[in-house]
């Protein structure tokens, strides 16, 4: 089909009028909308409750309802976490297509197999005696050092009679680990501050221990996670007992009183 203009008045006009037809699209790239979904289990197709929904660049948070949908703010090209306990957990990128035609996706989740992991029993003889038995029975006292002018203290375990000063050494050392992650991840620290505000995503952190959404959060693996907490100087039983929402609350303690003393040193 071809279209055949008159002067260059009818072109200008028709120009005008497409770039009117496609302002509202572009917008919609630019602005955060509500993006439909639907969660079921890919085994049968049944719709799954409570199924936790991050947003990953913008960081909002949900959850599915009794027949499986939600509803979430996203900008095109964001990155949607969804995870259940049970199930492997995945990412879905919002398209385009998504955002304007604002269908209901289907998504599927996978179950994942059980494993059981092995349990180790120490044995341990009673005597019969409380004073002699009571001394058989492992007890971790964990210690939390203040530091004038901070807002908290440091939790540790006393493994050295120098651990005070091990404690504010790590602390005030620019080459160490907390030095590398946080000036290298501006964007994820803020993104942790942003955390802290959505009560959507501390409800769902607050029911969980398996550390894999602050991972997929900020961009470290779980291994790092651990070591970052621990260099926060919190003790081997809180990071073993700890669910998710408190690990967040530790590392973004640690990251406001880690720029207090990065300005003083400065």
């Amino acid at each position: 089909m071809f279209i055949i203009f008159r002067d260059v008045t009818d072109m200008k006009n028709l120009l005008i009028f497409i770039s009117f037809l496609l302002t509202p699209l572009l917008g919609l790239a630019q602005d955060n909308i509500w993006v439909k979904g639907k969660i079921v289990n890919a085994a049968d197709d049944k719709p799954m409750e409570r199924v936790n929904i991050v947003n990953l660049n913008q960081v909002y948070g949900t959850s599915t309802d009794s027949n499986g949908d939600f509803e979430i703010q996203a900008r095109s090209n964001d990155t949607l976490h969804l995870s259940f306990l049970g199930f492997k957990s995945i990412k879905v990128r919002v398209t385009n297509d998504w955002i304007v035609f604002g269908n209901r996706t289907t998504i599927k989740l996978t179950e994942l197999a059980l494993a059981l992991e092995e349990v180790v029993i120490n044995k341990i003889k009673l005597t019969g005696y409380l004073e002699i038995d009571i001394k058989q029975i492992p007890i971790q006292k964990n210690i939390r050092y203040s530091i004038s002018g901070l807002n908290s203290g440091y939790e540790s375990s006393p493994r050295s009679p120098t651990m005070v000063t091990k404690v504010l050494g790590a602390i005030l050392n620019p080459a160490d680990f907390l030095h590398n992650i946080f000036r290298k991840k501006p964007v994820e620290m803020r993104k942790l501050r942003k955390m802290k505000k959505q009560d959507e995503i501390r409800n769902i952190l607050a029911t969980r221990f398996d550390r894999e959404m602050l991972t997929a959060l900020l961009k470290v693996d779980k291994i790092d996670l651990e070591l970052l907490v621990t260099e926060c100087n919190y003790s081997d039983d809180f990071i073993k007992t700890a669910n998710d929402l408190q690990i967040l609350d530790a590392i973004s303690e640690c990251y406001e009183e880690y720029k207090i003393l990065s300005r003083n040193r400065n």
